[in-house]
């Protein structure tokens, strides 16, 4: 059975996000994409986690998505945004291999994104000014908003990372770096993870 999540997006949606978990399967054969224990609960703990993020956004946003890997949740995200028609994720992805499996899902999935095979510090230039920032297992949260700095300072950018069971202490950590306003969003697939949204971010 779908998580709550699932059902939120539209048939065709769902059926790219099927076709996305295909393609996920045979690529992880190759090169490793996410954690190989997860491969079997991908739809609950990629798939349903990822689309909390457009559920509590369902707007036509433009997104920097840093750290990409497999796609999550900023592929997702760029999935459900052809229900809107508007709205763009750029996707951040250092590793050759990993954007060329970016690249594919895009290209099958015909996904409102495009892919940035370049460090996310050197990526602020060439993706240019954004609304959003998301991340999802990439690093703790001082280095995040150190990296999306760039970006958060800019007026009205927000940011969306979802965050595990060691989020308090993430935080408290993040405060003595910089100064932001909170929002908690409960995830959907697991009761100790959240959604962290910060906005005004500032550097103390």
């Amino acid at each position: 059975m779908q998580s709550p999540a699932a059902y939120r997006v539209s048939r065709e949606t769902q059926e790219a996000l099927d076709h996305y978990l295909c393609l996920l399967a045979q690529w992880q054969k190759r090169i490793n994409l996410v954690g190989p224990s997860t491969v079997p609960d991908a739809r609950a703990r990629h798939i349903d986690d990822s689309l909390r993020l457009f559920e509590l956004y369902r707007q036509p946003l433009v997104w920097a998505d840093i750290g990409s890997g497999a796609g999550f949740p900023g592929l997702v995200t760029a999935i459900c945004l052809k229900e809107l028609g508007d709205g763009w994720v750029h996707l951040v992805e250092s590793n050759n291999k990993k954007a060329a499996f970016l690249r594919q899902v895009i290209l099958e999935t015909n996904a409102r994104a495009s892919v940035h095979v370049v460090r996310i510090e050197s990526s602020y230039d060439r993706v240019g000014p954004v609304q959003a920032v998301s991340a999802r297992a990439l690093s703790d949260l001082s280095d995040l908003l150190e990296l999306s700095f760039p970006w958060l300072s800019a007026s009205g950018c927000f940011a969306a990372y979802h965050k595990g069971r060691d989020f308090e202490r993430e935080l408290n950590e993040a405060r003595g770096r910089f100064g932001f306003d909170l929002v908690k969003h409960d995830s959907r697939v697991a009761t100790e993870s959240v959604i962290l949204e910060l906005r005004n971010v500032a550097r103390l």
